[in-house]
């Protein structure tokens, strides 16, 4: 659980419902769910029309991430290649067969299995920044439908203010309800501007961290499965790994 997001969360959440309190409005007078769907369905709304449904499923997927990150172990992956590093040394490159049938990661799997086929450590390590390089893409597109709702919102609150205001135009013959109704009217843009600052971008740059630990997890296992496939020494894999888990 990544505690920072849950508290950053709360302590944005309640300076809005403080304020609103201090200020001696009612934290009721902000709940109108006419504006909130205005404002969420019409942001997500655009941000599916800009995006391929693929990408946002994929980013609405890495939502998760904000409260459980993606788990990497550094210290075990290092272990587990200056193993195979050894290994290899030892009695060569086919005896990494047995760890390749064990290994689930796929991506470990396809680079254990170039090597056991004979690839060179060049062109290994061709196919493997390809296959990355494929990856971070997929991930970093999927990951601006949280810039794009961003964007979104604020102008969709607008928008959903003036929807508000002419609710209110239409019912200038009762003047003891316009005051009220305008207030109901801007609680649309208080949605627009508090989604797109609060939640939607924080949440777009959590995930791009996220991807880049993705990235660096992946680059790691990329130098050290090539030192193996170049026969050197564990102690000199170790050492170059090593310089990613700091």
């Amino acid at each position: 659980m990544d505690w920072g997001s849950v508290i950053g969360l709360t302590l944005a959440l309640a300076s809005v419902l403080l304020g609103q309190v201090l200020e001696g409005g009612k934290v009721s007078s902000l709940v109108q769910p006419s504006a909130f769907f205005v404002v969420f369905m019409g942001t997500f709304g655009a941000v599916l029309l800009q995006t391929k449904w693929s990408q946002f499923k994929t980013g609405f997927g890495m939502l998760r991430w904000i409260f459980m990150p993606p788990s990497i172990d550094r210290k075990d992956l290092i272990r587990r290649l200056v193993a195979w590093g050894n290994l290899a040394r030892r009695e060569g490159i086919l005896s990494l067969e047995g760890a390749c049938n064990q290994e689930k990661d796929p991506f470990i799997k396809k680079g254990l299995r170039l090597m056991i086929d004979g690839t060179s450590s060049q062109r290994l390590q061709e196919i493997c920044n390809l296959d990355l390089d494929t990856f971070e893409a997929n991930l970093r597109n999927s990951a601006k439908m949280w810039d794009a709702a961003g964007g979104y919102a604020p102008t969709i609150g607008i928008l959903g203010a003036v929807l508000g205001l002419i609710h209110v135009m239409e019912n200038l013959s009762a003047p003891n309800l316009l005051g009220q109704g305008i207030a109901v009217a801007f609680v649309a843009t208080i949605y627009g501007v508090g989604l797109a600052n609060l939640v939607f971008l924080p949440i777009a740059y959590k995930i791009r961290s996220h991807i880049q630990v993705e990235v660096t997890k992946r680059e790691m296992i990329i130098d050290g499965l090539v030192c193996i496939a170049n026969g050197d020494h564990p102690r000199i894999i170790q050492e170059r790994l090593t310089s990613f888990d700091k």
